[in-house]
């Protein structure tokens, strides 16, 4: 069964190998990004921007600071091979 299912996925088999190699480069890419401190930084300083402008309220802020930093512990913890 493993050669006649190889000659018959043969024209489509490399195609889905490209498709799960660029899946693959687009999952690390992303999981590159989710890690990266600047980013963490970049949104807690437009947090405080928007405090400081009135269009958001203590409370928000509070609650999205720390949004922001249980998700910096978590990329951290990552990074280290922890759980």
């Amino acid at each position: 069964m493993g050669l006649l299912s190889a000659i018959l996925t043969f024209p489509v088999g490399p195609a889905l190998a490209a498709v799960g190699w660029v899946a693959g480069k687009v999952g690390e890419a992303a999981e590159a990004e989710w890690r990266d401190p600047a980013r963490l930084e970049r949104s807690l300083r437009a947090l405080e921007q928007r405090l400081e402008a009135g269009e958001i309220d203590e409370a928000a802020y509070e609650a999205a600071e720390a949004s922001l930093l249980a998700e910096y512990r978590a990329a951290r913890l990552a990074g280290r091979g922890e759980p």
